[in-house]
């Protein structure tokens, strides 16, 4: 019997199957260094402890991404570790500040499938739950992945496409304990705009760009553990050619997005999110956003914006989302992300 894991294909998914992932991974500030050395991130309370503190997070939070990168990699063993590609994410809360010191563990229920008409592979859907040393939720999410067949000729499954919410609805998002934004210190920040200056419609062309290379997505699958043939092996591709993580460009469009939203400081919910282009290395990403909601919330001084992240290969300065003949998304288009962030009012 081999001992080897060869990893899930499709046809080994079933409806309401309950995967619980290996390893637990215990966050680190070097992880917090790392990312930044990865991303050119520059948000005030993720980078500074006393500007954290300030805005009542003591301890020093990492940013959001980090645990969403770290429980999405413990995933990857037994749900994409043969995928063909992650397609998009839903319902993403993020529960609590993640903490150096912080274990995470992530559980995941298939609910959903839909074999592709090729009959090669198909679509898995899931729902992870990450949570920390006390059993407490970090952040869940639903997504769905390509996965290709091991047998072409094996039945297809009843197909299950799962409802999921179109965004997570102002009202349940969960502000971190203690968030006060009164004196929210602007010019240590870095830019003066706030939750009142932004306009529903308004889009902003975040202007700078940066060149995906192999080696830095090579060391981020790496630290996030996430061990997608697809990134790792160029052989497992016909095109021979390494796919870039997905979550890569979400931290890179999100790191780009400082600049005109510098004051965007916490990531609340992801409502969805959708990878609709491949990135290679080589590739100049580029941002832009679009201010799709505002809302009021609970805690003092403090507004949530609800944005649409746009990362593009090469800049559009014209913004563009969809091909007006077509409907689909414009030629260039790698993300499309919409999540609501915490912005001081």
């Amino acid at each position: 019997m081999s001992k080897t894991n060869p990893g899930n294909f499709f046809e080994d998914f079933s409806v309401g199957q309950v995967l619980r992932h290996a390893t637990p991974r215990t966050v680190t500030e070097g992880d917090r260094a790392v990312y930044g050395s990865l991303y050119p991130t520059r948000f005030a309370v993720p980078s500074s402890a006393q500007f954290a503190a300030s805005v009542g997070l003591d301890p020093h939070p990492v940013e959001e991404l980090v645990a969403f990168h770290v429980a999405f990699g413990k995933t990857v063993p037994d749900i994409s570790l043969n995928a063909v590609a992650n397609l998009g994410y839903a319902e993403c809360r993020f529960h609590r500040p993640v903490l150096p010191g912080d274990t995470l563990s992530t559980t995941s229920e298939v609910i959903g499938l839909k074999q592709n008409s090729n009959g090669r592979s198909g679509v898995v859907y899931v729902r992870s739950t990450a949570t920390n040393q006390r059993g407490e939720v970090a952040l869940d999410w639903a997504r769905w992945v390509m996965v290709h067949k091991r047998d072409p000729e094996a039945p297809a499954p009843e197909t299950v496409v799962p409802e999921l919410a179109a965004a997570v609805a102002a009202e349940d998002l969960v502000l971190p304990t203690g968030l006060d934004f009164t004196d929210y210190d602007f010019a240590a920040a870095g830019e003066p705009h706030r939750f009142d200056d932004y306009e529903v419609g308004e889009k902003i062309d975040h202007v700078d760009g940066v060149t995906l290379t192999e080696s830095e997505h090579q060391q981020a699958t790496r630290l996030w553990q996430n061990t997608a043939k697809v990134h790792f092996n160029a052989q497992a591709r016909p095109d021979g050619r390494q796919l870039i993580y997905g979550g890569h460009v979400i931290s890179m469009a999100r790191a780009l997005s400082f600049n005109g939203l510098a004051n965007a400081q916490l990531i609340a919910a992801i409502n969805a999110g959708a990878h609709t282009a491949p990135a290679f290395a080589g590739d100049t990403v580029y941002a832009w956003s679009e201010v799709l909601d505002k809302a009021e919330t609970s805690a003092p001084g403090v507004g949530a914006l609800r944005l649409r992240l746009v990362a593009t290969r090469d800049r559009d300065e014209s913004m563009t989302l969809r091909d007006a003949e077509t409907g689909k998304h414009a030629a260039g288009v790698l993300l499309d992300l919409d999540y609501w962030a915490l912005i001081p009012r």
